[in-house]
Order: C-alpha cells, then sequence, then structure tokens
C-alpha cells in the first residue's frame, strides 16, 4: 500500500527574500527581468553518502575509454546518465592522525569539512562549518528552506571512538563549527517541513506578524548585549543569532510565497517559471518497511524540494557505520561486519552488492532529475550531486582514493561524461571545486584544500 501525496502546483512554488535587490536576484536565477524572457535557473547542490568505502575493482572503471560504455559493476545503474556524470580517481582524504583509531568517526564528519576536529576538545563538537552550510549561507536567503538535511536513520549511535564526542560519528553537516545540523528521518514530517504547516489541505501556512516583531526585539537586544560579553561568549551568542536569522529568512518567504499564490489565484502568473518547465512531481510515501522504497522517497522528497525551489542545498546520509542491513538483498549480515571481509569472496560479494544498492538509489534521483525539463534542459543539467564515501576501502580504512560520482552540470561549469584517472586533489579541493562551480563566493579554501581542480570544469 502506498499513500499518494499530490502536491499543488502553487504551493510549490517557494519564495525568494522580499528584501533581496533585482541584479543579485537575477544572478542567483528565478528573477523576473522584465524582459520577457526566462532567467537561468539557479544551480541546486546535493550531497549523498555511503559509509565503509567500496570494493575498489567494482567500483572504479577499467579505463577511461571505456567509461561511458562498459560502466564497472557498481555504477550499471547510472549507465543512462553516465554522460552528465563525471569521476574522478586520485581525491585523498583528510589525514586522520592522532585520531588514528577513529576511522568511523570521521570518516562522515570530515566527509563536507574536509578538516579533523579539534585535537584538545574531543568530548565537545569542535571542527568546522561544513561544505553545504557554507553555501547554504550565501544562497539560503533565497529560498523558504535555507538547507534539507536528511537521513536514513536516526542519528543516536553511541561510540566514542578515540574519546570523540558521539556526534562526529553520525553528521555531515555542521552548521558552525560547534552545532552539527539534525537530519530528518520521516517523510512526512519532511513533506510538512517543505510546505510548512496549515490546518486547512492545499492552503500556505501563514507568518505571524508578531513573529517578525519579536526577531526584531531579540535581533535589535542581542546587538547591545554583544559589546559586553566577553569574546567566548560572544561566539556562542553569534551561533544563536544565526539560528534567530534562519528563522526571520523563512519567515520573510513565507511571506513572499503567499504573495506569489495570491498572484496566481487572481490569473497573473508567477514570474520565476517557465511554460515548460516540468509540473511537481507526485511524492509517493511507503507504509512497509522496504529500505529502496523508503530511499527513493526521500530521494523523491529532495527533487521537489530542488524542483519547486524550495531549497538549493541538501544532504542525504544513506546510511551511517552503525549495523544497518539489507535483507533485500538476500542476506542480514551487517554493512560494517562485511566490510572487514580480508578478501573472503562470500564477504567481498555482499560488499559490492551493498555498494550497488546504493549507488542504485542516487541513480534512481539523478535519472528522474534528467527527465524534468527546467529552463533550456533539464533539473541535472542546473545541479551539482555527489554521491561519495569518506573511506576508499572498508576493509584497511585507506582514503587515499576516495569514491566520488559528481551527476549535473551545474548549469554548464562541470565538464561531464568523463572518468579522469590521474587526479591530484584532496577532498578539500573537491569541495572548493564544487561550490565554485555553483557560484558560491569563499573567502578562503575548504578544510585542507590547497586548490581547485581544474580539469572538473569548463570554465571557473
Amino acid at each position: 500500500m502506498v499513500n499518494r501525496v499530490r502536491l499543488n502546483r502553487r504551493a510549490c512554488l517557494s519564495g525568494l527574500g522580499v528584501t533581496l535587490a533585482l541584479p543579485l536576484l537575477e544572478t542567483m536565477g528565478w528573477a523576473d527581468t522584465g524582459k520577457g524572457k526566462s532567467v537561468k535557473p539557479p544551480v541546486r547542490l546535493g550531497f549523498m553518502y555511503m559509509p565503509h568505502g567500496v570494493i575498489m575493482d567494482q567500483f572504479w572503471p577499467a579505463n577511461a575509454e571505456s567509461f561511458l560504455s562498459s560502466p564497472a559493476p557498481a555504477l550499471k545503474s547510472l549507465q543512462p546518465v553516465l554522460d552528465q556524470c563525471l569521476l574522478m580517481k586520485g581525491i585523498s582524504g583528510v589525514p586522520i592522525s592522532p585520531f588514528n583509531g577513529a576511522p568511523h568517526a570521521l570518516e562522515l564528519s570530515t566527509w563536507l569539512t574536509a578538516r579533523l576536529p579539534d585535537a584538545d576538545k574531543r568530548a565537545q563538537i569542535s571542527i568546522a562549518i561544513s561544505a553545504d552550510q557554507i553555501a547554504a549561507n550565501y544562497v539560503g536567503g533565497f529560498t523558504s528552506l535555507p538547507s534539507l538535511e536528511l537521513a536514513t536513520m536516526p542519528q543516536t549511535h553511541k561510540e566514542n571512538q578515540e574519546g570523540l564526542n558521539e556526534g562526529y560519528y553520525s553528521h555531515c553537516s555542521f552548521r558552525s563549527p560547534t552545532q552539527p545540523v539534525p537530519a530528518e528521518t520521516n517523510p512526512r514530517s519532511v513533506l510538512s517541513r517543505l510546505f510548512g504547516r496549515t490546518d486547512k489541505p492545499g492552503q500556505l501556512a501563514k507568518a505571524d506578524p508578531l513573529d517578525g516583531q519579536l526577531l526584531d526585539l531579540v535581533l535589535g537586544g542581542a546587538k547591545d548585549l554583544r559589546r559586553k560579553l566577553p569574546k567566548d561568549d560572544q561566539h556562542k551568542l553569534d551561533e544563536y543569532l544565526d539560528s534567530v536569522r534562519s528563522v526571520e529568512r523563512r519567515i520573510a518567504a513565507i511571506e513572499y510565497r503567499q504573495k506569489e499564490a495570491a498572484l496566481e489565484k487572481a490569473g497573473v502568473r508567477s514570474s520565476r517559471r517557465n511554460a515548460s518547465d516540468s509540473p511537481p512531481i507526485e511524492i509517493k510515501i511507503p507504509e512497509g518497511d522496504k529500505r529502496s522504497e523508503y530511499m527513493q522517497v526521500m530521494c523523491d522528497l529532495n527533487v521537489l524540494a530542488f524542483q519547486a525551489d524550495i531549497t538549493r542545498v541538501s544532504t542525504y546520509i544513506g546510511s551511517t557505520p552503525n549495523g544497518v542491513s539489507y535483507p533485500e538483498l538476500g542476506f542480514n549480515d551487517e554493512h560494517h561486519s562485511q566490510t572487514h571481509h580480508n578478501n573472503k569472496p562470500d564477504q567481498v560479494a555482499k560488499v559490492a552488492a551493498i555498494t550497488a544498492f546504493n549507488i542504485a538509489q542516487f541513480a534512481y534521483m539523478v535519472k528522474k532529475m534528467a527527465t524534468l525539463r527546467e529552463g533550456s534542459g533539464t533539473l541535472l543539467d542546473n545541479c551539482i550531486m555527489m554521491w561519495g564515501s569518506g573511506l576508499e576501502d572498508g576493509n584497511k580504512h585507506s582514503r587515499e582514493n576516495l569514491p566520488f560520482i559528481i551527476a549535473g552540470k551545474g548549469g554548464g561549469t562541470i565538464n561531464t561524461g568523463r572518468f579522469l584517472t590521474g587526479t591530484k586533489g584532496n577532498q578539500g579541493d573537491l569541495l572548493t571545486t564544487i561550490l565554485a562551480c555553483a557560484g558560491i563566493p569563499l573567502d578562503r579554501p575548504i578544510g585542507v584544500a590547497t586548490k581547485q581542480i581544474k580539469e572538473m570544469t569548463h570554465t571557473l
């Protein structure tokens, strides 16, 4: 049995902040230039994670020449869209010394930060703002949600490898060096978050004017208070104010959405969509416990959030390294236990099957994006979707050649349809380049980055 949720096209039109200037709106997309022409859609960023690395000879293509025609076994599900994907071998992870006994605490927490935690504050969260949140800080004001964080399983696993805070084990998004961003695991809650609270079906949530007044008071009072605080307390206050400003942006966006909906009801079509764009997709919420169906509805919600411009930044933690199994594949062995296979063929085969399964869910998402019209191309054309893992080989915990798949052309910046075999770079270089391709300005490289990976791109 499947519950079907048909989302009203009007409800799917999210807003840009009401105070944003037109030139900036034109730069970021979906603004009306007054010239009667459609504006280039914005670039969206998506990150999807799987723990424990891969079976390398099952993941990496045999060579660059046969990449498209004869993909590696793990990539078979992506074959219809491989011409819109980019693979690079040679991206190294963050060296984890002095935390050599914490490979699983660090594989996820360093994946989007490209930085190690503070060794002097192991019991606390103290790492770095993650790449997705750097992007959200720049483009989040244009949408009702600055970013969307999803996960397949609760982020509650408790393991303190090397004395590190348990939050490192199950979080990849960090709003600040000390603030992990929780992920939503319930598809119905995600729907509610995407389209706001409402008492009546098909109607948008209303912003309470009192909310705005209270925020003004909070921000005004905090400005005076900050001058009197020591530096450590100023830092804590700044983190709190970041959260307040996020609420402020959402209220402004809801108000804008209400105005858009009122215009459409009066017969005035929104200027932010092209007539040829595909209508919002239908969401089917499964009622069983089949893992593939669950992951696919989360992927659908990600697609819809991008398609409706509710957010332009998302992360999806497909699983965390805490004992998940895959009965759909015909065995109940835990993922982690099988990765320590010592080259035993039956265990290697199970890890390869788990990898192929997870990539197939990513393929489900990007293939759907490739079918949805947007502007002069497709939704996928205007996205940069990254699938990957924070380990290369779960058996050895190696990090020299991390597996990454980049799908989407990033609005024309990413040169896809290639497997680059001799890439020289690290995790921070990759993230820095991806954000540059998405038009996110950076005042410094991300984590351990030292450069941009020029061979990924058409132009930067």
